[in-house]
């Protein structure tokens, strides 16, 4: 995932998410990416990121043609001294606490999200976003997103907007694409550009395929 802006460039790599159904409703997961990051033309600062632990409940869930309602409360673990000093992350530790909400609309998928960040270090934060997406074919998916992150104590405001989808590569591997840019001069007044490629493994899906050939 590489993010660039004036006199910053950012790579992820890797970013690591994982998630693990419990029952039908929740969803446990950890999250933490491998920076990469260079200021100004100094060394490249390299190190872990702030974690992400969390449980995804969705408390409602109406079938295909209702709505869906889940909660999924965050932590985000703090990085030492030397490791803010680099740019790679902040100091936390803080609570993320979103709320999410889902719906097909005809071909269309929507769903909004809403969220504060509860700090004991570090600044309070909400972030809001809105996506929509459809699938194409049987393999691929295209989705656009507006998101819209604001922080206390002088951060800058990002107003974000991505587009990106999914392709279906094969049973239970799925490739994951996306470009965005910051349509409010995020950095020095300067926009951010922003992409993302990955591979999403269901491991489950691998596990029911050989128990079928057993």
């Amino acid at each position: 995932m590489p993010s660039f802006a004036r006199g910053v460039s950012s790579y992820q790599i890797p970013q690591i998410d994982l998630n693990y159904g419990v029952g039908d409703r929740i969803q446990l997961t950890y999250e933490v990416p491998y920076v990469l990051q260079s200021v100004n033309g100094q060394p490249l600062a390299s190190g872990w990121s702030n974690g992400y632990p969390g449980v995804k409940w969705r408390f409602l869930d109406q079938g295909d043609d209702g709505w869906h309602m889940s909660v999924f409360p965050q932590i985000e673990t703090g990085l030492s001294a030397l490791a803010q000093a680099k740019g790679l992350g902040g100091a936390g530790p803080r609570f993320l606490l979103p709320l999410e909400v889902q719906r097909t609309i005809g071909p269309l998928d929507v769903d909004f999200e809403a969220g504060t960040y509860f700090p004991v270090h570090g600044p309070r934060e909400r972030i809001l976003g809105l996506a929509v997406g459809r699938s194409v074919t049987e393999r691929l998916e295209l989705d656009g997103e507006i998101y819209d992150d604001f922080a206390d104590g002088g951060v800058p405001h990002a107003i974000t907007l991505n587009v990106g989808g999914r392709y279906k590569l094969r049973q239970g591997l799925i490739a994951l694409f996306l470009v965005g840019r910051s349509l409010n001069g995020f950095s020095y007044g300067q926009p951010e550009f922003t992409s993302y490629l990955g591979v999403q493994i269901l491991l489950s899906d691998y596990g029911r395929h050989f128990s079928s050939e057993d």
